[in-house]
C-alpha cells in the first residue's frame, strides 16, 4: 500500500505570498517593481525582477570623488551615487541594455544635464524600429523622462522614465534608466564632471 506524502504549497502561491506580505516592508519605489517578470531569449527562461540590491564603497571604484562619483553596476541593475563631500550616498534600481551588444562600460563622465530633454532616436534605434517617431518633445511621452544626465560618451544618458515596468529589467537601447523621482534627486545632486563608471 502506497503512502501519499502531503501535497506541497504551490511555489509560485507562496512566492505570491511572500511578496505580497513584504511589500509593505519595501519602498515605494521598489514596491512598483516586485512582480516585473523579464523574458531573457538567449537563455530561453523567465525571470522575476530581483535586484541583488546592496550598499558598496566607492574606494574600489574610484581614486578619490572629486565632482562626486556615479557606479552603474548592470549586473545587479543599481545605481550608485556619493557625493564630493562623502555625506550622501544613494542607491537606486535602473533598467540597463537589452543586450551585450548595447552594453558599454568603462568610465566616463556627465558632460550636461537636461531638465524636459528632448528625444530623437540613435542611426541605430531607427534602423532597428523604423517605426519610431524622428522626434519628441520634453512631457509624459517622451522617452527620457523628465530629466537626463548626459555622458562624454556619443548617445548615452542616465535618465527618468514614464514607463516603470523597465526598471530592473534589460530594456534599453544602451541608456542607464531610472524613475523619474530617482533621476530628479540625482540630477539635483551630481553635477557636469561627475565621474561615472560602468561594470
Amino acid at each position: 500500500m502506497s503512502r501519499q506524502r502531503p501535497a506541497l504549497p504551490n511555489r509560485r502561491v507562496f512566492l505570491t505570498g511572500t511578496a505580497a506580505a513584504l511589500s509593505g516592508l519595501a519602498t515605494p519605489a521598489l514596491a512598483q517593481n516586485k512582480d516585473t517578470v523579464e523574458f531573457e531569449p538567449e537563455l530561453g527562461t523567465v525571470r522575476h525582477n530581483i535586484s541583488s540590491f546592496r550598499s558598496l564603497n566607492w574606494q574600489p571604484y574610484f581614486g578619490d570623488l572629486r565632482n562626486g562619483a556615479i557606479l552603474v553596476d548592470t549586473t545587479s541593475r543599481a545605481l550608485h551615487y556619493w557625493s564630493e563631500d562623502k555625506t550622501t550616498y544613494k542607491l537606486y534600481p535602473t533598467s540597463v541594455p537589452i543586450s551585450e551588444e548595447l552594453t558599454r562600460r568603462g568610465r566616463t563622465s556627465v558632460v550636461q544635464k537636461v531638465e524636459g530633454p528632448e528625444w530623437r532616436p540613435t542611426p541605430s534605434m531607427k534602423k532597428r524600429n523604423p517605426e519610431w517617431p524622428d522626434y519628441v518633445g520634453p512631457g509624459p511621452d517622451n522617452p527620457l523622462g523628465t530629466h537626463a544626465l548626459y555622458l562624454s560618451w556619443t548617445y548615452y544618458r542616465i535618465h527618468g522614465t514614464h514607463d516603470t515596468r523597465k526598471i530592473g529589467r534589460r530594456s534599453s537601447n544602451g541608456c542607464i534608466g531610472l524613475f523619474n523621482e530617482h533621476i530628479a534627486e540625482l540630477f539635483d545632486n551630481a553635477k557636469v564632471g561627475t565621474q561615472v563608471l560602468l561594470i
